[in-house]
């Protein structure tokens, strides 16, 4: 018997990964083709309007309704998990009301209702309740105007949604982490933004990302308000020249877009939150595919 036998290396073989490899791309073949090569499409129609400024304009209402939405139900779901969260009962309670009123009522009906607020009362004021003491009175419907409604309705019903996941991160960090910030005798404030939150944005992050982008698809309903966002500015377009289909495609490959670019945000916040975790980070999307698809080798990976 030789001592060094050379040893011939076979490599495993997985035939129904292969078949289901050829299904898929068959699948993938025909839906190509029945798409880009049917004329029905109207390809060239989509073309002509998707730079079109009039479609612009609309994107950038709903990106801004996006964010300010995405911002002001952070920062008030915060402040309503922490209240869920309080030994007071008072605060808890009130808490739960408006997550139970808010998630229970459809966005488009907070919409209309706070659109007509107008209707029911006339003025709006700061003062105290039950007497006649009063800082100043607004009418209402120089407040509530189109956009000012639009972003008060998301806020409100997103609000209670993100409320949830940051409560449920909270409860996900482990109780004796809560005794150890205690025993560090750190203020409560202290003990929630600098110990428990950070631990908590592991959890909270994937879904928060998911709330932020059914939130940008969810601004389509402001349509109902006449406001010219994205959606609403593409039916205008097609009720004046019949041609549905194709602007339809023009709306859902930007809100394709939009949701791509909040996916690569939340990657790369994951990714950055997770580099304690390991000893090497994570390689980036581009290193994997230039790995995958490229002759280079993939070279060191910093975080």
């Amino acid at each position: 018997m030789k001592q060094h036998e050379t040893l011939r290396v076979v490599p495993a073989r997985y035939p129904l990964r292969l078949l289901g490899a050829a299904f898929t791309l068959f699948i993938a073949a025909a839906v190509v083709q029945s798409v880009a090569f049917n004329p029905r499409w109207e390809w060239s129609v989509f073309a002509r309007w998707f730079f079109d400024p009039i479609i612009l304009e609309g994107l950038q209402q709903t990106l801004l309704l996006t964010l300010l939405g995405s911002l002001f139900s952070l920062i008030l779901g915060t402040g309503l998990a922490l209240a869920r969260l309080s030994p007071s009962w008072l605060l808890s309670g009130l808490a739960w009301a408006y997550i139970w009123l808010f998630r229970s009522l459809p966005l488009v009906v907070v919409l209309i209702v706070l659109y007509n607020f107008s209707y029911l009362y006339d003025t709006l004021s700061l003062g105290i309740p039950f007497t006649s003491f009063s800082l100043g009175n607004y009418p209402t419907i120089d407040v509530l105007g189109q956009f000012p409604t639009a972003v008060v309705g998301l806020t409100l019903v997103q609000s209670a949604y993100t409320a949830e996941i940051i409560r449920g991160g909270i409860l996900g960090v482990d109780h004796g982490q809560f005794e150890a910030a205690a025993a560090l005798g750190l203020p409560g404030r202290h003990r929630t933004f600098r110990i428990i939150l950070p631990q908590a944005l592991r959890t909270i992050i994937p879904t928060a990302f998911n709330e932020i982008i059914s939130l940008a698809k969810g601004t389509s309903i402001v349509y109902v308000l006449a406001m010219p966002e994205l959606f609403y500015t593409i039916q205008m377009i097609y009720n004046r020249t019949q041609q549905v289909i194709p602007l339809l495609m023009v709306g859902a490959v930007w809100y394709l877009v939009i949701t791509s670019v909040l996916s690569l945000f939340q990657y790369y916040g994951e990714r950055w939150l997770a580099r304690s975790s390991r000893r090497e980070a994570r390689p980036a999307l581009w290193q994997k595919l230039r790995l995958r698809f490229g002759r280079a080798p993939l070279g060191p990976v910093r975080s």
